[in-house]
């Protein structure tokens, strides 16, 4: 049994924009530093798994380009849900290569689990119908 709730349509916009925030710059930042961020592939504990998925330098373009693309569709409202499961396609494996294992600083592996709880909303919930 579905039950139905009211939210603000204006708490939901609001959430999709501050969300959406983390991943454009993030994005940006991995495209303008590559060595840098290849550097803390390199340091973190569990590089492997980005090893496992290729060349770190091509995974961080390609996280980039789809944290820009994805982030900025996700802003704008456009295909939010499809935007939302790009985002955390991409979330899941950064914060498993670098925010776990760091055992001394949980802030910001806690930070990606809020911002994937934030994306599950999205993806759980049919926000573009209700937006329209």
């Amino acid at each position: 049994m579905t039950t139905k709730i009211l939210i603000s349509r204006r708490s939901i916009q609001l959430l999709r924009i501050l969300v959406s925030g983390i991943f454009l710059v993030a994005g940006t930042n991995h495209l303008l530093n590559i060595e840098k961020t290849a550097k803390r592939i390199e340091q973190a504990s569990f590089k492997g798994i980005a090893y496992f998925f290729g060349e770190p330098q091509w995974l961080i373009v390609l996280s980039g380009i789809a944290m820009v693309s994805a982030g900025f569709l996700f802003l704008i409202g456009y295909k939010t849900k499809w935007a939302a499961m790009v985002l955390l396609a991409v979330l899941i494996p950064i914060t498993l290569t670098v925010q776990v294992g760091q055992i001394t600083t949980l802030g910001p592996l806690f930070k990606n689990i809020a911002i994937l709880g934030g994306l599950l909303f999205f993806i759980m919930n049919d926000t573009d119908n209700l937006l329209k």
